[in-house]
């Protein structure tokens, strides 16, 4: 049997540009999670509402979800590359005037045009990704893709210790974030500049084109059958609602929990989020490595089965035990988005760029689970970690009964 390549050598440039994007919206939202604890003490929010900060995040994918998507159709890749890293740098400009006024609304308006961007790099950057190349190797360049995703996460946390925690539990104001942040919008603008430059050839996307002789390439199976009418898209739609909400509020009270039941310091924490976010990278790789002789959704299935034990441990406050199993989740939940992803495109052809709109709106699931975590630690953060197992037994489910479309 021939070896099916990862990519081809006409997309290897454009491959190499599209993998740096998935490391910006990596950043960005694991600064959230350090935001999260730092607006608690220094703007007085309670836990509840401090899980605003998620929803702002993942409410900007729910609005721009299907406007970035139309965006792309029309215009195309590049241009709506630039859209997003626009509307990433002026959310991060308007921390600026955020700090300054010391308003908890006005910070949780940046996060929302910030998480427009993030939206609308996402809706690019995964289609874009599955494209260049073989539609059969499709799973192994976006978890490829997502392991750069996974240093961008790296990043945020460090990020976020030193300027936000280590900065401000000296002087206990706003200034460390507004400078931080304004750092942030001057380098994506000068990327956002310098990518208007560069000429991206004309491929042929395997996504849009029904006769390309290749086998694997992602053709559509039924063109006359009505997007939702794919089982595997819509099953894809609700399984990435409750990854990310899942996601969304583990993230988000991580710090809680290390300070709360650890007894570490806000800054160390942070840095063990560090850590945090290194088992999710390791997972990536390791994940992209096992998709080569396991098939991608009984990969997910055994991954999601991984997290509903690791919850169970987390809950039941056992000290280091609990702390380990919590680093472990980031692990298993790994190749979770990218490969929902993935499997809920696959064989829609001239839609993909549609269905791929519709699978990002289902990020919206990270606005609501830290809410609803944040009301439950309030009272013990880690009886809060029963909630995210219904996202994972949902997950496991759509992974193990996942059914390819059979192809004509």
């Amino acid at each position: 049997m021939q070896k099916v390549p990862f990519t081809e050598k006409r997309f290897l440039t454009t491959l190499i540009f599209v993998t740096s994007l998935f490391a910006l919206w990596g950043i960005s939202m694991t600064m959230g999670d350090v935001l999260n604890k730092h607006f608690q003490e220094v703007l007085n929010v309670s836990r509840a509402q401090s899980g605003l900060v998620q929803f702002s995040i993942f409410g900007a994918y729910f609005v721009m979800g299907i406007p970035a998507g139309l965006f792309m159709k029309k215009f195309g890749y590049k241009k709506g590359v630039l859209l997003g890293l626009s509307l990433y740098a002026i959310g991060s400009f308007l921390f600026f005037p955020a700090a300054n006024a010391a308003s908890f609304g006005f910070f949780r308006f940046a996060l929302f045009i910030l998480g427009c961007g993030m939206s609308t790099l996402e809706t690019v950057a995964h289609p874009f990704m599955a494209s260049l190349g073989d539609q059969r190797t499709s799973d192994q360049r976006v978890n490829f893709a997502q392991s750069f995703n996974a240093v961008g996460t790296l990043i945020g946390p460090a990020l976020g210790s030193y300027f936000i925690f280590g900065v401000d539990n000296k002087g206990g104001g706003l200034d460390s974030v507004k400078m931080l942040y304004v750092a942030i919008a001057i380098v994506i603008t000068l990327i956002a500049i310098s990518f208007s430059f560069v000429k991206v050839p004309d491929t042929t996307d395997p996504h849009v084109t029904a006769d390309l002789p290749t086998d694997g390439l992602n053709k559509d199976t039924a063109p006359d059958k009505p997007l939702f009418a794919h089982t595997h898209f819509k099953c894809a739609v609700v399984a990435q609602f409750f990854n990310v909400a899942a996601q969304g509020g583990t993230w988000a009270f991580f710090i809680n929990f290390a300070t709360e039941k650890m007894g570490f310091s806000n800054e160390k924490a942070g840095y063990f989020m560090i850590v945090f976010m290194a088992m999710m990278l390791a997972g990536r790789f390791l994940g992209t490595y096992l998709m080569t002789f396991i098939s991608p959704n009984k990969l997910l299935a055994t991954f999601a089965a991984g997290n509903v034990l690791m919850c169970l441990i987390v809950a039941q406050d056992l000290g280091w035990i609990s702390f380990i199993a919590l680093l472990m989740i980031n692990f298993f939940f790994s190749i979770m988005f990218p490969t929902i992803f993935t499997l809920g495109i696959k064989n829609l052809g001239k839609r993909t760029q549609q269905a791929s709109s519709f699978i990002s709106m289902g990020v919206v699931g990270g606005a609501v689970l830290p809410f609803l975590m944040g009301l439950v630690a309030v009272h013990d953060v880690a009886t809060a970690y029963y909630l995210p197992i219904v996202c994972y037994a949902v997950i496991f489910l759509f992974a193990w009964r996942f059914s390819a479309p059979t192809r004509q």
